[in-house]
C-alpha cells in the first residue's frame, strides 16, 4: 500500500480543493478548519491511494493532538471516469450538507464511544440543526420558537441502501433528535418528543416522526392545537406506562 501512495501535493489533491463543494457551497478546506474547532478533529495528511483501476484522495485525521495510539481515520474521495470526485467515506457523507452537518455526526460518534470532553454545548445548540429546512422555516429556528431543549441521543447520518434490500427507498441523509419542549402539549412530544427529518438526493427535507411531521405542517405556537388523523394509534405503543 505504502509504494501506491502519492504525496499530498499532488496536482488530484488541489483539484479536489478547488472544485468539490457541499451543497451550501462550502469548499472541503472550510469545512475541516470549521470542524476543527468545534469536534475532536485533527486533519493530518493527503494524499492519493491507487487502488486497482482507481485513485482515492484521502485526508488523514485523528480525535486527538497528542495522539500516541495507532488512533487514525481517513476520508476519501472517488476520482470517477469522468474525472470528478464522489465522497466514498459513507461516515463523511454529512460533510455534503455542510460544515455544521459533519461536526454534529462527529461529536453524536465521540458521545456514544464514551469521549471526554465532547463539545456537548455544540451538540444541542438548536442553531446547528438550520441546515434542515422545513415548510415553516429552519428546523433550529422552530425549535426555539417552541422553547425546546435537545437532549441525547442526537444523530445526523447518512444511510446508504444495502444490497439485497429492494423495498428500501435509497441513500438518505437522517436527522434524529429527543426534545423537552417547555409547551402545553402531549408528553409523548412534550417530553422526550421524537423528530426525525429525512432527506433524499437532490429533493427536499421530509419529516418522518408524528412531531416532525407536526414542525413542518404547524407553527410552533400551534403544533399541538388539533390532532392528526391516526396519530394517537401511531404512537399508542411508544407511550411511557
Amino acid at each position: 500500500m505504502s509504494n501506491n501512495i502519492r504525496a499530498s501535493d499532488s496536482p488530484l489533491v488541489e483539484r479536489l480543493k478547488s472544485t468539490w463543494r457541499a451543497q451550501d457551497g462550502e469548499t472541503i478546506e472550510q469545512i475541516i478548519s470549521n470542524v476543527s474547532k468545534v469536534a475532536q478533529f485533527v486533519p493530518q495528511m493527503w494524499g492519493v491511494i491507487e487502488l486497482g483501476q482507481n485513485d482515492f484522495i484521502f485526508v488523514s485525521w485523528t480525535r486527538h493532538r497528542d495522539n500516541k495510539s495507532d488512533e487514525q481515520y481517513v476520508i476519501t474521495w472517488k476520482i470517477a471516469l469522468d474525472g470528478t470526485f464522489e465522497l466514498a467515506s459513507t461516515y463523511a457523507k454529512p460533510m455534503e450538507l455542510g460544515w455544521r452537518a459533519l461536526a454534529l455526526s462527529l461529536i453524536a460518534s465521540e458521545v456514544a464511544d464514551g469521549e471526554r470532553d465532547a463539545n456537548l454545548r455544540f451538540l444541542h445548540d438548536p442553531a446547528n440543526f438550520n441546515f434542515v429546512a422545513t415548510p415553516q422555516g429552519r428546523l433550529g429556528d422552530l425549535l426555539r420558537q417552541g422553547r425546546c431543549t435537545i437532549i441525547e441521543p442526537v444523530g445526523v447520518d447518512y444511510l446508504p441502501k444495502r444490497n439485497g434490500k429492494p423495498a428500501e427507498t435509497g441513500d438518505v441523509w437522517r436527522v434524529l433528535l429527543l426534545v423537552n419542549c417547555s409547551i402545553q402539549g402531549p408528553r409523548y412530544f412534550a417530553h422526550n418528543g421524537v423528530i426525525t427529518f429525512e432527506k433524499r438526493e437532490g429533493q427536499d427535507w421530509e419529516p418522518q416522526s408524528s412531531f416532525a411531521k407536526r414542525i413542518a405542517k404547524f407553527a410552533p405556537g400551534s403544533w399541538f392545537q388539533r390532532t392528526e388523523p391516526n396519530e394517537e394509534e401511531d404512537l399508542g405503543e411508544r407511550r411511557p406506562e
